[in-house]
């Protein structure tokens, strides 16, 4: 009996205990109403000073709202926007400085040059190595035509130290038998080597007169030496007598 008498003791307080828990929840709503309610009256008696700042507080708000944003989508790529391109910048002209006249140059004196005869020029000369024939009814290149005239190189040439008679000419059996001698001494001495020609005259139609040597000695002055041509000027009436 003792046991269920404490038993029954020590529940009582806790019975208390939720009473006053339970009544003070039961407080809370009330403060909080009587807290809002002494706020409306405040905000009441000072509604003008309050009015502009909830306004200013609200603008951006409703802009945001009244203002739809643009969706984006993801499947559509980006425009591209094309950049301008810069505008070249004007290059004013330069204004440009009249040219200067040149200034005068002075001109020297020319003298007179006194005109100095020239030494004549040494006759040009020319070697031949070619091999000779007499001349015939074709073209003369090469050949011995009589005694005293001779082709080279399509060139005709008289040795101009010398003369003697021409077959075609012959006055006589003896003059003619000079000049087939003379001819057939020519070819032989035109065959026999290398000779020098040396111009002794202008080229004229008759030919070009040369002076034929070879090391140093005249094949006019052989011809000559041999009776078979004379001087040029010199009567040829000696060899029909």
């Amino acid at each position: 009996m003792a046991k269920t008498a404490t038993r029954g003791r020590r529940k009582a307080p806790a019975r208390g205990k939720s009473k006053a828990r339970s009544s003070g929840g039961g407080l809370l709503p009330w403060a909080v109403i009587g807290i809002a309610a002494i706020g409306g009256i405040v905000a009441h008696d000072h509604w003008k000073s309050i009015q502009p700042m909830l306004a200013r507080q609200s603008a951006p708000i409703t802009r945001e709202t009244a203002e739809p944003k643009p969706l984006v989508r993801k499947d559509v790529p980006p425009k591209q926007v094309a950049l301008a391109a810069p505008m070249p910048k004007a290059v004013l002209p330069v204004p440009q400085s009249q040219p200067l006249p040149p200034a005068a140059i002075p001109t020297p004196m020319i003298q007179p040059i006194k005109a100095v005869p020239s030494p004549a020029s040494p006759a040009v000369s020319e070697t031949g190595t070619v091999a000779f024939g007499y001349c015939g009814q074709g073209a003369h290149i090469n050949c011995v035509g009589d005694g005293g005239v001779f082709w080279y190189k399509g060139e005709k040439i008289v040795i101009a130290d010398m003369a003697s008679p021409v077959v075609d000419q012959a006055r006589c059996d003896g003059e003619r038998r000079v000049a087939f001698a003379a001819k057939s001494r020519l070819l032989a001495l035109l065959n026999a080597g290398p000779f020098t020609m040396n111009a002794a005259g202008k080229a004229e139609p008759s030919g070009a007169p040369r002076v034929v040597s070879r090391d140093g000695r005249s094949f006019g002055a052989q011809l000559i030496n041999e009776g078979l041509a004379r001087k040029p000027g010199a009567a040829g009436s000696a060899w029909c007598a």
